[in-house]
């Protein structure tokens, strides 16, 4: 039976508010994750980090 992926919260690093919720290999990936996305809340493009459960 497969494993499944769980979810994780990724949350804007200037207004601390989750935006984006996605899936994320525990076996693969040491670091915690990093993307640019759009915040809504401050309207443009910034960093995001995956935050906790």
């Amino acid at each position: 039976m497969a494993v499944k992926k769980p979810y994780i919260k990724i949350q804007c690093a200037t207004c601390k508010n989750t935006n984006y919720f996605t899936k994320k290999s525990k076996a693969t990936a040491e670091k915690k994750l990093e993307l640019s996305k759009f915040c809504s809340t401050c309207r443009k493009h910034t960093k995001h980090k995956e935050s906790k459960r």
